[in-house]
């Protein structure tokens, strides 16, 4: 059986990664989790979304979008199982730090599994998509395998939350040329490398990132979960599919209030352990 105990114990970061997250709005972090961990995830996950999968049209037939991945969101909610990583306090607690803040909720968890030859997955701002107060968000990327470039790995821009271009574009061939030419006028730094096993990104929400096509003959899976800070505000949502989140993700919260529906747990809580 395997041994899952490391998903409780603390992942202690340096001032300097700390601080080069508060630079760039993204991080890579190594031997977060053990290869024994990540393939039976793997198997579990993988199961899951199996069984919950409805797309049914051949790839070559999709947009973009269709194209990019499959996406099943709240496995949290479908399994006891895959409820252990998403719980996971280790990987809240980065969560936490990273933001500096005192603790963090769940907003959501979604499956990406970029299938053998899946399209790229257009640049975009994750937050886009959120009915959320602050910027206190960031999206935590877990690979089930080892992820080489021509696989696909997320792209970041770093340091791309600061400009304000690209909010208003959701994932499209639109937010892929506007986004792009905007970054390449603005002549931010790219940032796309392989991961290894054990190895996980953490991006804000608002960071502008995208991936490119898996060029193998096998899915690239990765399982991610989205925080946020345990004292979010739910504002006035911007665009339709702002409604939809509040909808699915934090249904029953409130207008200006702090959203801790049944779905929006604490999942990390402790005084500020690493501020400067």
């Amino acid at each position: 059986m395997t041994d899952l105990s490391l998903l409780s114990e603390p992942y202690v970061l340096t001032k300097e990664q700390i601080s080069f997250y508060k630079e760039n709005s993204f991080i890579k972090l190594k031997n977060v989790l053990t290869s024994d961990i990540l393939e039976y995830f793997n198997k579990v996950i993988s199961k899951q979304v199996d069984e919950l999968n409805t797309v049914q049209i051949p790839l070559e037939k999709r947009n973009t979008y269709g194209k990019a991945f499959i996406q099943i969101c709240n496995l949290w909610k479908q399994n006891e199982k895959i409820q252990k990583i998403i719980f996971s306090k280790r990987l809240a607690q980065i969560a936490s730090d990273l933001m500096q803040v005192n603790g963090v909720r769940l907003y959501h968890d979604q499956a990406l599994f970029k299938e053998a030859g899946g399209g790229f997955t257009p640049w975009h701002a994750d937050q886009y998509y959120w009915p959320l107060a602050t910027d206190k968000t960031t999206t935590l990327w877990i690979p089930l395998q080892e992820t080489p470039t021509e696989m696909g790995p997320l792209e970041f821009s770093a340091g791309s939350n600061k400009i304000l271009d690209g909010r208003t574009l959701a994932i499209s061939d639109d937010s892929e040329t506007i986004i792009k030419e905007k970054l390449r006028i603005e002549n931010f730094k790219h940032v796309v490398e392989p991961f290894n096993i054990g190895e996980v990104s953490f991006h804000a929400g608002w960071l502008l990132h995208r991936a490119g096509a898996n060029n193998t003959n096998k899915h690239r899976k990765v399982m991610t979960t989205i925080y946020m800070d345990k004292n979010m505000v739910l504002k006035e949502p911007g665009n339709e599919a702002q409604k939809t989140d509040w909808d699915s993700w934090c249904p029953g919260a409130e207008i200006g209030k702090i959203v801790n529906s049944k779905l929006n747990p604490v999942l990390f809580e402790e005084q500020l352990s690493q501020l400067k």
